[in-house]
């Protein structure tokens, strides 16, 4: 029942992008990167290439993986290359048809000028963003597997929570939280996490350091795993002991903004519209100048990709987007805050699938 599911899943993949393919008169097309392939084929190896064509698509990769892609991919052939990718294209006279397209964002220069050489009768068609509207909506197996990469990240934050003292350090609860994610069933860490504490709280993307907390201050903790190839990405700050006022001052003003955003949510609202109304709430609020990031991004097989929501973000949110709501007002030698949940757009607006308390934590 899994192995039919599956091929039914990558026919449905299938047929838009060699729909669209037809529509901009492209015969095959070549997809290097490895988070398309995650995406469209299952298939987790550090090496691979997929040829599309409406003949016959197919995943090539090397003997390493000859027998994990037997297990990861079902739905499409794959092929097992002896030499180079490119000379495997050529020599196997797998290329259909007088245009190609290429990932011009992830085909390196040489192998560009490779394929441009070794197939002389082919047109090369540089393309940019292809997958991007595809990717965006996700099907209900994307947000099962991200919503429970986010339970495995919620369970691991109370876990570490209780080991926070003036004895540790920020490197220890990192290493803490890399460990647990594995131990509860994770692949890895979607990201390096961000553990930050006191002043280095205001450095939005601050690797953890070897200086033990101290009582009185602000811990940002930004983290994320990856479950079955798909990403979690949550933020919640945290005080050691009784916070001080100004920091307790922009904490409810963050978690304000943040439940604004969810509140406002809406499909096909641009993402610049919902990042300039948090925005707007902070500005009036006095501190526009300290929230200097985008209000969220889209999140799948990549923690990072479309809908983008920020000031000069052209996307939309379309309805089954997954992405981070995560404003955030730094103040420099102080202390930060940031909150971020992932949200997946439905018909009346987004629902988190964080539910950890954004009431500020006081250990």
């Amino acid at each position: 029942m899994k192995r039919l599911h599956q091929s039914k899943s990558m026919k449905e993949r299938l047929e838009p992008l060699l729909k669209k393919m037809s529509q901009l008169c492209i015969d095959t097309f070549l997809v290097s990167d490895l988070h398309v392939i995650r995406w469209l084929t299952g298939f987790s190896g550090s090496s691979a290439r997929v040829l599309l064509s409406p003949h016959r698509s197919l995943l090539f990769t090397d003997f390493r993986y000859a027998e994990q892609v037997k297990q990861e991919v079902d739905g499409m052939e794959s092929v097992i290359i002896q030499t180079s990718y490119v000379d495997s294209f050529v020599g196997g006279g797998y290329l259909q048809g007088k245009r190609m397209a290429i990932q011009e964002e992830e085909v390196t220069v040489y192998e560009a000028r490779q394929l441009g050489e070794k197939l002389n009768e082919v047109e090369i068609v540089p393309v940019h963003g292809f997958f991007y509207e595809f990717r965006a909506m996700k099907n209900d197996m994307e947000i099962d597997c991200m919503r429970q990469a986010a339970a495995i990240s919620e369970q691991v934050l109370e876990q570490i929570l209780p080991l926070i003292s003036p004895d540790v350090t920020e490197v220890d609860i990192a290493a803490e939280i890399s460990y647990r994610h594995r131990r509860l069933g994770a692949e890895r860490d979607a990201f390096d996490p961000v553990v930050a504490a006191g002043p280095r709280s205001a450095l939005p993307h601050a690797k953890p350091g070897a200086d033990r907390f101290r009582p009185g201050t602000l811990i940002v903790i930004d983290m994320g795993c990856i479950y079955r190839g798909y990403a979690s990405d949550q933020t919640r700050t945290i005080a050691l002991g009784k916070a001080p006022k100004e920091a307790r001052e922009i904490y409810n003003i963050t978690r304000e903004a943040q439940q604004l955003g969810i509140d406002s949510a809406l499909p096909g609202m641009p993402g610049k519209e919902l990042d300039a109304l948090v925005r707007g709430y902070i500005e009036k609020h006095g501190y526009g100048e300290h929230f200097g990031h985008g209000l969220g991004h889209g999140v799948g097989v990549e923690v990072h990709e479309k809908p983008r929501l920020g000031k000069l973000s052209d996307d939309i949110l379309p309805l089954r987007s997954v992405f981070t709501i995560e404003p955030g007002i730094y103040l420099p030698g102080k202390y930060g805050v940031r909150i971020e949940d992932t949200v997946v757009m439905e018909e009346g607006g987004v629902v988190p699938f964080q539910r950890f308390t954004k009431e500020l934590v006081e250990l």
